[in-house]
């Protein structure tokens, strides 16, 4: 029988894929695509694009299509089966990518395949093959070959330590539980959250109520919870987990951190630079480390007195001295006395179903595109729905699968990822498909999943991206969408989607009472925006306070002995930190983005992408928010191009001029100096 992950001629298989299928099926493919790599190496003294490049292209197109479910799958299911199995074929899987990129015969085709390009050669082929021959070098195709193994063996060992990183949170989050017989002691938790608790505790066969350590619920704690005890043990489980502190078993991810910065600066040492930051850079908008820290310092000193008279009224309204496990609490009720709002009130307009129509509906206005849902897909769960995309002609455009709620032994936050890419080559068009997936509160008896505006906010950011994804008109898999863009500006579609979220005829479709049906009423979004900018230099603050201690951390590690994260991050704590933090808090051992995802030396990405999303927005305040000549060619100049073209220049060929910083500050109620 077929193995059913082999299968690329349709989506994937859900109902048919298992964890037993991830090995042959990676081995039976990575074994012909070295057998197809000789081929097209022995074929030809001199290869072109069509003959050499195209069909690596689609070689990796097809390696990511069967790999893309199984990644997938280990981080939203409680599955140790699919971990195990995903864990299996890292290895596999790493060796394979960086022999590619090790290969010096491949590396010399492209190279003849660069020189050889007729004058008419379009840009986007210009451009995978220079990011081709980029990738050559920083995986050090020119080492000698003792070298070369240690870069190899490197890749395998952070690959199978990043995933170890992110597992430990995971699992640390999940053995998390605490008991409590009485309700009166969560007082102050909406209604929703109570429901949780009363549900968890049922399923463990125990009386009275259960909180566990997700997102939803830490959250409500932190924002609702009347007992600051509550409130301090929460926050002490979430700024310990996966640490040497608290009851974390063999989950703690000290060694782990050791290791990847370790292997990081090794890595970048091996092929010519100073320090893993240098090497980041090499894939990035900046040029050098010291842009980016002064980028950090200089945002942080427009900043900081707004973030301080911030703190200043809101210590002054709690009347003591704040610690970390106060200021959501004291903000939310400051945001009730000052504004007449709550999280609480908000969230009965924001049923997820309405917020995803209403995104669905300005996606339409903006782009001209319709989204259907499709019953017939199959899926890894009850609550995933799939959804296919059309653009004004009824052509179809890609789809993507929304998995929305929060559930044991699924991976926290909330991310976009690529199911299958965009492709055109040798007349076989594939349509791009994503997954949406974040981590709302879980549907109610009434089958209702009620947002806060901050989740709409975030359901926004996600969908910017999957735009980003569908939207693109390359035809070259590893520039198309998302892919080869530089990554401080892979944030930029997302966080331009934010700011929809705060505007009212935007928020009329996306917001329906649980009771009584009616939309957003406008006094209230009116109260809504003019609570915007409470406690949004705080907020700017510790984001540079994360962006500042990742860049620093992978700029000045050195393999000593005595090397401390923790005092660089009390450093960067003394320069960006307005709250005190205790010293059990332990922010590296859960900082995932850093140690397991993409943004190593890149957490600034962020606030880069950030100026450049809200001076793109000022282009649609300027013209009208619906504006379709501007959604047109923001469409055109960003969403289309994927990695093809410089960002920068795409940026002006948008805006008409490079971004300035004072839209940010504006954005966030801070005043330009």
């Amino acid at each position: 029988m077929t193995n059913p992950l082999l299968d690329t001629s349709s989506l994937p298989r859900f109902a048919d894929i298992s964890p037993e299928h991830v090995l042959p099926a990676l081995s039976e493919l990575i074994a012909a695509h070295r057998q197809k790599l000789d081929a097209l190496l022995d074929a030809s003294s001199h290869p072109d694009f069509d003959t050499l490049v195209a069909p690596l292209e689609e070689m990796e197109h097809e390696l990511s299509r069967v790999w893309s479910p199984v990644s997938h799958l280990q981080g939203v299911l409680g599955s140790r089966e699919w971990r195990d199995a995903y864990n299996a074929a890292l290895p596999l899987l790493t060796e394979y990518g960086t022999e590619l990129s090790q290969n010096v015969r491949l590396q010399q085709a492209y190279v003849g395949v660069d020189k050889g390009l007729p004058e008419n050669a379009s840009k986007a082929q210009k451009t995978v093959i220079e990011h081709a021959l980029r990738d050559f070098r920083l995986a050090g195709v020119d080492l000698p070959e003792s070298d070369k193994a240690r870069f190899k063996d490197i890749m395998q060992q952070l690959a199978s330590t990043q995933a170890a990183f992110e597992h430990n949170i995971q699992d640390a989050s999940d053995a998390w539980t605490l008991h409590i017989d009485d309700e009166s002691e969560l007082a102050g938790l909406p209604v929703h959250a109570l429901t949780r608790a009363k549900t968890e505790a049922q399923k463990c066969d125990r009386p009275g109520l259960l909180l566990t350590l997700d997102y939803p619920t830490y959250h409500a704690v932190m924002t609702h919870a009347e007992s600051r005890d509550l409130r301090e043990t929460l926050y002490q489980a979430w700024s310990t987990r996966a640490s040497d502190q608290g009851d974390n078993g063999s989950w703690d991810n000290s060694d782990n951190i050791e290791s990847i910065l370790a292997l990081r600066y090794e890595a970048a040492r091996l092929v010519g630079f100073d320090n893993y930051a240098e090497f980041s850079l090499a894939t990035k908008m900046a040029v050098s480390t010291d842009e980016v820290i002064n980028f950090l310092r200089d945002l942080a000193s427009h900043t900081r007195a707004s973030a301080r008279k911030e703190l200043a009224e809101l210590e002054a309204f709690a009347a003591f001295t704040l610690s970390p496990w106060d200021i959501a609490f004291y903000f939310e009720k400051l945001k009730q006395k000052k504004y007449s709002i709550s999280n609480e009130e908000l969230r009965q307009y924001f049923s997820a179903q309405t917020a995803v129509e209403g995104l669905f509906e300005l996606a339409g206005r903006l782009y001209g595109v319709t989204i259907n849902v499709q019953d017939d897909i199959a899926t890894w769960h009850d609550d995933v729905c799939y959804y296919t995309v059309y653009d004004e002609s009824g052509a179809l455009i890609g789809g993507f699968y929304t998995d929305l709620y929060a559930r044991s032994g699924k991976r926290s936050g909330a991310w976009v990822d690529e199911c299958v890419g965009r492709k055109n080559l040798g007349g076989e068009a594939t349509s791009p498909v994503g997954y949406l997936v974040c981590n709302f509160p879980p549907p109610d008896d009434r089958h209702d999943s009620l947002l806060t505006h901050d989740d709409v906010v975030t359901l926004f950011h996600e969908f910017g991206h999957m735009l980003h994804h569908l939207l693109t008109r390359i035809d070259y898999p590893s520039i198309a969408g998302i892919n080869g863009v530089a990554w401080d500006a892979v944030e930029l579609p997302s966080q331009f989607m934010e700011n929809f979220a705060w505007n009212y005829d935007v928020l009329l479709g996306c917001s329906s009472h649980a009771t009584t049906g009616e939309p957003l009423p406008r006094p209230l979004f009116d109260r809504l925006l003019d609570s915007r900018h409470a406690g949004a230099a705080m907020a700017m603050m510790r984001q540079l306070e994360f962006a500042l201690f990742d860049f620093r951390l992978h700029a000045e590690y050195e393999p000593r002995q005595n090397f401390d994260v923790l005092e660089i991050l009390d450093k960067v704590r003394a320069e960006m930190s307005l709250v005190v933090h205790p010293a059990y808090n332990r922010l590296p051992h859960g900082f995932s983005h850093i140690f397991a995802g993409g943004y190593a030396a890149g957490y600034y990405s962020y606030k880069w992408a950030e100026v450049l999303a809200a001076d793109a927005f000022g282009a649609f305040e300027e013209a009208g928010i619906f504006d379709r000549e501007t959604a047109k060619r923001f469409r055109n100049e960003i969403l289309e191009v994927g990695g093809s073209r410089d960002i920068m220049q795409a940026y002006v060929a948008f805006r008409g001029r490079k971004p300035k910083i004072d839209a940010l500050l504006r954005q966030n109620g801070i005043a330009c100096t």
